[in-house]
Protein backbone atom coordinates (compact mmCIF):
# COMPACT_ATOMS: atom_id res chain seq x y z
CA UNK A 1 0.00 0.00 0.00
CA UNK A 2 1.47 3.53 -0.83
CA UNK A 3 0.72 5.36 2.54
CA UNK A 4 1.38 8.77 0.99
CA UNK A 5 -1.04 8.39 -1.81
CA UNK A 6 -3.96 7.13 0.48
CA UNK A 7 -3.63 9.91 2.63
CA UNK A 8 -3.62 12.18 -0.55
CA UNK A 9 -6.77 9.91 -1.50
CA UNK A 10 -8.60 10.83 1.63
CA UNK A 11 -7.40 14.53 1.70
CA UNK A 12 -9.65 14.51 -1.19
CA UNK A 13 -12.50 12.79 -0.31
CA UNK A 14 -12.64 15.14 3.18
CA UNK A 15 -12.41 18.39 0.23
CA UNK A 16 -15.06 17.21 -1.63
CA UNK A 17 -17.41 16.57 1.18
CA UNK A 18 -16.55 19.75 3.55
CA UNK A 19 -20.47 20.58 3.07
CA UNK A 20 -21.49 16.54 3.80
CA UNK A 21 -22.24 14.64 6.84
CA UNK A 22 -19.06 12.63 7.07
CA UNK A 23 -17.31 10.79 10.01
CA UNK A 24 -14.38 8.71 10.46
CA UNK A 25 -15.75 5.31 9.22
CA UNK A 26 -16.92 7.15 5.97
CA UNK A 27 -13.72 8.33 5.26
CA UNK A 28 -11.35 5.17 6.08
CA UNK A 29 -14.27 3.10 4.02
CA UNK A 30 -13.25 5.34 1.14
CA UNK A 31 -9.48 4.62 1.15
CA UNK A 32 -10.03 0.58 2.21
CA UNK A 33 -8.84 0.77 5.64
CA UNK A 34 -9.66 0.04 9.10
CA UNK A 35 -10.58 3.41 10.98
CA UNK A 36 -8.12 3.11 13.44
CA UNK A 37 -5.07 2.48 10.94
CA UNK A 38 -6.46 5.77 8.59
CA UNK A 39 -6.87 7.38 11.66
CA UNK A 40 -3.03 6.42 13.44
CA UNK A 41 -1.16 7.34 9.77
CA UNK A 42 -3.80 10.08 8.60
CA UNK A 43 -2.20 11.69 12.22
CA UNK A 44 1.15 10.96 12.15
CA UNK A 45 1.43 12.03 8.35
CA UNK A 46 0.17 15.29 8.56
CA UNK A 47 0.51 16.52 11.98
CA UNK A 48 -3.03 16.29 12.93
CA UNK A 49 -6.42 14.33 13.00
CA UNK A 50 -8.74 13.63 10.15
CA UNK A 51 -11.42 15.49 12.59
CA UNK A 52 -9.73 18.33 13.47
CA UNK A 53 -8.09 18.75 9.50
CA UNK A 54 -12.38 18.68 8.78
CA UNK A 55 -12.87 21.31 11.21
CA UNK A 56 -10.23 23.67 10.39
CA UNK A 57 -10.96 23.56 6.64
CA UNK A 58 -14.74 23.82 6.85
CA UNK A 59 -13.94 26.77 9.57
CA UNK A 60 -11.32 28.43 6.92
CA UNK A 61 -14.01 28.00 3.84
CA UNK A 62 -16.54 29.58 6.35
CA UNK A 63 -14.51 32.29 6.91
CA UNK A 64 -13.52 33.13 3.50
CA UNK A 65 -17.23 33.48 2.15
CA UNK A 66 -17.89 35.60 4.85
CA UNK A 67 -15.48 37.92 4.48
CA UNK A 68 -17.23 37.81 0.40
CA UNK A 69 -20.15 38.94 2.15
CA UNK A 70 -21.45 35.33 0.67
CA UNK A 71 -24.54 35.06 3.20
CA UNK A 72 -25.58 35.06 6.29
CA UNK A 73 -23.69 33.61 9.24
CA UNK A 74 -26.64 31.18 10.55
CA UNK A 75 -26.57 29.77 6.57
CA UNK A 76 -23.03 29.14 6.97
CA UNK A 77 -23.33 27.89 10.50
CA UNK A 78 -25.84 25.28 8.68
CA UNK A 79 -23.60 24.70 5.51
CA UNK A 80 -20.35 23.73 7.34
CA UNK A 81 -21.96 21.20 9.84
CA UNK A 82 -22.93 23.87 12.56
CA UNK A 83 -26.42 22.86 14.49
CA UNK A 84 -26.71 26.54 16.49
CA UNK A 85 -25.33 29.78 15.59
CA UNK A 86 -23.76 29.84 19.12
CA UNK A 87 -21.90 27.13 18.52
CA UNK A 88 -20.56 28.21 14.94
CA UNK A 89 -19.37 31.29 16.74
CA UNK A 90 -17.80 29.55 19.37
CA UNK A 91 -15.84 27.44 16.77
CA UNK A 92 -15.49 30.35 14.29
CA UNK A 93 -14.39 32.51 17.13
CA UNK A 94 -11.05 30.10 18.60
CA UNK A 95 -9.73 29.25 15.12
CA UNK A 96 -10.57 33.13 13.43
CA UNK A 97 -9.66 35.31 16.44
CA UNK A 98 -12.70 36.97 15.22
CA UNK A 99 -16.16 36.42 15.41
CA UNK A 100 -18.28 35.89 12.44
CA UNK A 101 -20.17 39.32 12.84
CA UNK A 102 -16.79 40.92 12.87
CA UNK A 103 -15.57 39.37 10.13
CA UNK A 104 -18.03 40.25 7.91
CA UNK A 105 -17.27 43.44 9.12
CA UNK A 106 -13.72 43.18 9.28
CA UNK A 107 -12.71 41.27 6.50
CA UNK A 108 -10.09 39.55 8.30
CA UNK A 109 -9.45 36.06 9.02
CA UNK A 110 -7.12 32.94 8.94
CA UNK A 111 -6.76 30.83 6.26
CA UNK A 112 -5.74 27.22 6.26
CA UNK A 113 -5.04 25.87 2.68
CA UNK A 114 -5.59 22.05 1.91
CA UNK A 115 -3.10 19.67 2.71
CA UNK A 116 -1.35 17.56 0.20
CA UNK A 117 1.11 15.14 1.97
CA UNK A 118 4.71 14.58 0.47
CA UNK A 119 7.42 12.27 1.94
CA UNK A 120 11.38 14.13 2.18
CA UNK A 121 13.68 11.26 2.83
CA UNK A 122 16.75 13.08 5.04
CA UNK A 123 19.50 11.35 6.32
CA UNK A 124 20.99 10.89 10.10
CA UNK A 125 19.42 8.64 12.15
CA UNK A 126 19.72 4.99 12.31
CA UNK A 127 16.30 2.61 12.45
CA UNK A 128 17.30 -0.79 14.21
CA UNK A 129 14.84 -3.43 13.02
CA UNK A 130 14.68 -6.61 12.25
CA UNK A 131 12.11 -9.37 9.75
CA UNK A 132 11.15 -12.56 10.85
CA UNK A 133 8.58 -15.20 10.57
CA UNK A 134 6.80 -15.94 13.27
CA UNK A 135 4.24 -18.77 13.48
CA UNK A 136 0.37 -18.62 14.22
CA UNK A 137 0.15 -17.98 18.47
CA UNK A 138 -1.93 -17.15 20.61
CA UNK A 139 -2.77 -14.56 23.22
CA UNK A 140 -4.23 -14.07 26.29
CA UNK A 141 -5.53 -10.86 26.56
CA UNK A 142 -7.58 -8.69 28.45
CA UNK A 143 -9.38 -6.65 25.90
CA UNK A 144 -11.78 -3.69 25.55
CA UNK A 145 -13.30 -2.38 22.37
CA UNK A 146 -11.84 1.20 21.32
CA UNK A 147 -13.20 3.97 19.63
CA UNK A 148 -10.56 4.99 16.99
CA UNK A 149 -11.11 8.87 17.41
CA UNK A 150 -10.81 8.43 20.98
CA UNK A 151 -8.46 5.73 21.58
CA UNK A 152 -5.38 8.02 22.20
CA UNK A 153 -6.75 9.05 25.49
CA UNK A 154 -8.91 6.24 26.58
CA UNK A 155 -6.01 3.51 26.12
CA UNK A 156 -3.34 5.25 28.78
CA UNK A 157 -6.25 4.89 30.69
CA UNK A 158 -7.24 1.19 29.85
CA UNK A 159 -3.30 0.29 31.04
CA UNK A 160 -3.74 1.99 33.99
CA UNK A 161 -6.84 -0.02 34.96
CA UNK A 162 -5.04 -2.86 34.30
CA UNK A 163 -2.30 -2.11 36.79
CA UNK A 164 -4.86 -1.03 39.24
CA UNK A 165 -6.56 -4.25 39.00
CA UNK A 166 -4.79 -7.15 41.93
CA UNK A 167 -6.62 -10.01 39.43
CA UNK A 168 -5.63 -8.55 35.91
CA UNK A 169 -1.81 -7.55 37.12
CA UNK A 170 -0.89 -11.20 37.86
CA UNK A 171 -0.92 -11.92 34.40
CA UNK A 172 2.37 -10.63 33.03
CA UNK A 173 0.99 -7.79 30.69
CA UNK A 174 3.93 -7.06 28.83
CA UNK A 175 2.01 -6.73 25.47
CA UNK A 176 -0.46 -3.74 23.90
CA UNK A 177 -1.90 -5.42 20.92
CA UNK A 178 -4.31 -3.96 18.39
CA UNK A 179 -6.33 -6.16 16.94
CA UNK A 180 -8.01 -4.34 14.01
CA UNK A 181 -12.21 -4.97 12.76
CA UNK A 182 -12.81 -4.74 8.99
CA UNK A 183 -12.27 -1.75 7.32
CA UNK A 184 -14.73 0.81 7.51
CA UNK A 185 -15.56 0.31 10.88
CA UNK A 186 -14.55 2.79 13.91
CA UNK A 187 -14.04 0.47 16.18
CA UNK A 188 -11.19 -2.15 17.19
CA UNK A 189 -9.73 -4.27 19.45
CA UNK A 190 -7.08 -3.67 21.69
CA UNK A 191 -5.61 -5.88 24.79
CA UNK A 192 -3.40 -6.29 27.23
CA UNK A 193 -2.03 -9.53 27.90
CA UNK A 194 1.00 -11.96 27.19
CA UNK A 195 1.46 -15.61 25.05
CA UNK A 196 -1.24 -17.72 26.19
CA UNK A 197 1.42 -20.28 26.67
CA UNK A 198 2.77 -18.26 29.43
CA UNK A 199 -0.58 -19.11 31.73
CA UNK A 200 -2.51 -21.62 32.12
CA UNK A 201 -6.40 -21.18 31.80
CA UNK A 202 -8.14 -18.36 30.36
CA UNK A 203 -8.47 -16.44 33.67
CA UNK A 204 -11.97 -14.44 34.24
CA UNK A 205 -11.42 -11.12 32.24
CA UNK A 206 -9.43 -12.77 29.05
CA UNK A 207 -9.78 -14.25 26.10
CA UNK A 208 -7.74 -15.39 23.50
CA UNK A 209 -6.93 -14.01 20.62
CA UNK A 210 -5.79 -16.38 17.79
CA UNK A 211 -2.78 -14.69 15.51
CA UNK A 212 -1.74 -16.38 11.92
CA UNK A 213 1.43 -16.78 10.83
CA UNK A 214 3.47 -13.45 9.26
CA UNK A 215 6.65 -12.38 8.76
CA UNK A 216 7.20 -8.96 11.28
CA UNK A 217 8.90 -6.01 11.04
CA UNK A 218 10.38 -5.49 14.57
CA UNK A 219 11.68 -2.18 15.76
CA UNK A 220 13.74 -1.39 18.67
CA UNK A 221 12.15 1.42 20.58
CA UNK A 222 15.01 3.11 23.20
CA UNK A 223 13.81 5.25 26.01
CA UNK A 224 11.05 6.21 28.26
CA UNK A 225 7.64 5.08 27.11
CA UNK A 226 5.65 6.47 25.89
CA UNK A 227 7.27 9.07 23.95
CA UNK A 228 9.93 6.38 22.58
CA UNK A 229 6.79 4.01 21.11
CA UNK A 230 5.02 7.25 19.80
CA UNK A 231 8.40 8.51 18.00
CA UNK A 232 9.28 5.24 16.58
CA UNK A 233 5.48 4.96 15.31
CA UNK A 234 5.85 8.63 13.57
CA UNK A 235 9.60 7.09 11.76
CA UNK A 236 7.80 3.89 10.61
CA UNK A 237 5.41 5.92 8.40
CA UNK A 238 7.48 8.61 7.99
CA UNK A 239 10.89 7.33 6.76
CA UNK A 240 10.35 3.15 6.54
CA UNK A 241 7.27 2.18 5.30
CA UNK A 242 7.43 5.04 2.06
CA UNK A 243 10.92 3.69 0.92
CA UNK A 244 10.66 0.22 2.37
CA UNK A 245 10.36 -3.11 0.06
CA UNK A 246 7.85 -4.24 2.86
CA UNK A 247 4.42 -3.14 3.17
CA UNK A 248 2.21 -2.78 6.79
CA UNK A 249 -0.49 -5.68 6.83
CA UNK A 250 -2.93 -3.94 8.67
CA UNK A 251 -4.42 -7.06 10.75
CA UNK A 252 -2.67 -6.29 14.07
CA UNK A 253 -0.10 -4.71 15.49
CA UNK A 254 1.95 -5.79 18.81
CA UNK A 255 4.26 -3.12 21.26
CA UNK A 256 6.24 -5.44 23.66
CA UNK A 257 7.24 -4.07 26.54
CA UNK A 258 10.10 -5.66 27.75
CA UNK A 259 11.63 -6.32 31.33
CA UNK A 260 13.28 -3.23 32.72
CA UNK A 261 12.69 0.43 34.01
CA UNK A 262 9.59 1.79 31.14
CA UNK A 263 11.09 5.85 32.69
CA UNK A 264 14.79 4.98 31.65
CA UNK A 265 16.59 6.31 28.88
CA UNK A 266 18.11 3.17 27.57
CA UNK A 267 14.64 1.57 28.11
CA UNK A 268 14.34 -1.20 25.16
CA UNK A 269 10.41 -1.97 23.93
CA UNK A 270 9.64 -3.42 20.23
CA UNK A 271 6.99 -2.21 17.77
CA UNK A 272 5.97 -5.41 15.69
CA UNK A 273 3.81 -5.35 12.82
CA UNK A 274 3.28 -7.96 10.22
CA UNK A 275 4.76 -7.05 6.30
CA UNK A 276 4.71 -8.72 2.92
CA UNK A 277 7.15 -7.79 0.32
CA UNK A 278 5.27 -5.59 -2.14
CA UNK A 279 4.67 -6.51 -5.83
CA UNK A 280 6.48 -5.32 -8.71
CA UNK A 281 4.77 -2.32 -10.22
Amino acid sequence: MDWVKTINDAIEYLEENLTEEIDLADISKAVHLSAFHFQRAFTLLTGMSPAEYLRKRRLSQAGAELTKGAGKVIDIALKYGYDTPESFTKAFTRFHGVSPAQAKKEQSVRFMSRYSVQITIEGGCIMEYKIEKWEAMDLLLHAKEFNAETCEAEIPKFWDEYYSDEEYKKIPGYLGVCAQEKAGSDKFKYGIGCNAADVDGIPEGFEVIHIPEYEWAVFKCVGPTPKAVQDMWERIYKEWLPVSDYELIPDVDIENYLPGDPSSRDYVSEICIPVRRKKNE
